[in-house]
């Protein structure tokens, strides 16, 4: 009945494809948009990750989704977004200890407001932790040419806490905080894979057994 009267008095438009959405306290994309995204997983090779997924290239509906939560700010659409994620990711869930986002700089994210893998990576039916903070800002990487990509977020990362630790001095003590766990790392797209990959170095450099990722979208030409 809710759902009725805001479309009726409100009538909210879907964030991708503007129709009047029928079930706006389900979020902000309308279920013709969601039903359009094509899931087409496929995994994708990474040095020092052991396994990678996706939903499916980011391209058509599921970009623009992605472009609704990420530079629009609609948070609404993450619990679904991520429920498609654990669905074609179930391979890479399975038996792993913790999901860590990608984590933004600091400044980033107070002029974003949030971390669109942070939000997502709640939604997955693992154990959260922020595990990571982004110690350099870079670029987006969205601007640079593939071979300056791992450039720029060379010793980008560093460890942050674990399990409700402070993990800082770790390289001094020899602590690894993170020894035999398999950690999946979440973001909203795998381009190159770069950024993922600079994020497992400093995991694996913790102890981490086993690092994989799964993103909502992967661009199909970056990978290799």
């Amino acid at each position: 009945m809710l759902n009725a009267i805001l479309s009726a008095i409100i009538a909210p438009p879907c964030a991708v494809c503007s129709r009047i959405l029928d079930a706006p306290l389900e979020g902000a994309v309308c279920r013709w948009c969601w039903d359009a995204i094509v899931a087409r997983p496929s995994g994708f090779a990474l040095h020092t990750i052991a396994q990678a997924q996706a939903i499916g290239p980011y391209e058509q509906t599921l970009r623009d989704v992605l472009h609704a939560l990420k530079y629009d700010g609609r948070r609404s659409v993450a619990p679904r977004l991520a429920a498609l994620m654990a669905a074609q990711g179930r391979d890479v869930l399975t038996g792993a200890n913790l999901v860590v986002p990608v984590p933004l700089h600091p400044r980033r994210q107070r002029e974003r407001g949030f971390n669109q893998a942070e939000d997502l990576a709640r939604h997955l039916g693992v154990p959260m932790r922020r595990a990571l903070r982004r110690v350099k800002a870079t670029r987006p990487q969205v601007d640079l040419p593939a071979e300056q990509r791992r450039d720029n977020v060379r010793d980008a990362f560093a460890l942050r806490w674990v399990i409700g630790r402070s993990v800082s001095g770790i390289g001094r003590s020899g602590h690894r905080p993170l020894q035999g766990y398999t950690i999946v790392l979440i973001d909203d797209v795998a381009t190159t894979g770069a950024t993922l990959e600079a994020c497992a170095r400093v995991l694996k450099s913790a102890g981490a057994a086993e690092v994989r990722a799964l993103t909502a979208a992967r661009v199909a030409t970056g990978l290799r």
